[in-house]
């Protein structure tokens, strides 16, 4: 099992980034996919599930409306879209499935939300 995430990157308040995730080592049309995120000092937290066919989402209150994810089956890759950026989004981000591979974690992407 391996996920890499790409994407992030420096952006100012109230910019645009979309990442990406690519998945391996498993069959990833059948697993729900999520985005989770570790803020600086804090532990990690989940911020947004997609089902397997990706019909439904479910998103933390806190990135509701800014965020959207989506994935394609096809390519093995799950996004997120992330609009109106808070410094409070600042954080290495991370997917992986829902419930996670324990054992599997990729090394994430950093995302720095600063003027």
């Amino acid at each position: 099992v391996q996920f890499v995430e790409s994407g992030g990157g420096l952006v100012q308040p109230g910019g645009s980034l979309r990442l990406s995730c690519a998945a391996s080592g498993f069959t990833f049309s059948r697993y729900a996919m999520s985005w989770y995120r570790q803020r600086p000092g804090k532990e990690r937290e989940w911020v947004v599930v997609i089902s397997s066919a990706g019909r439904n989402t479910n998103y933390a209150d806190s990135v509701k409306g800014r965020f959207t994810i989506s994935r394609d089956n096809v390519a093995n890759t799950v996004y997120l879209q992330m609009n109106s950026l808070k410094p409070e989004d600042t954080a290495v981000y991370y997917c992986n499935a829902d419930p996670p591979f324990r054992d599997y974690w990729g090394q994430g992407t950093q995302v720095t939300v600063s003027s």
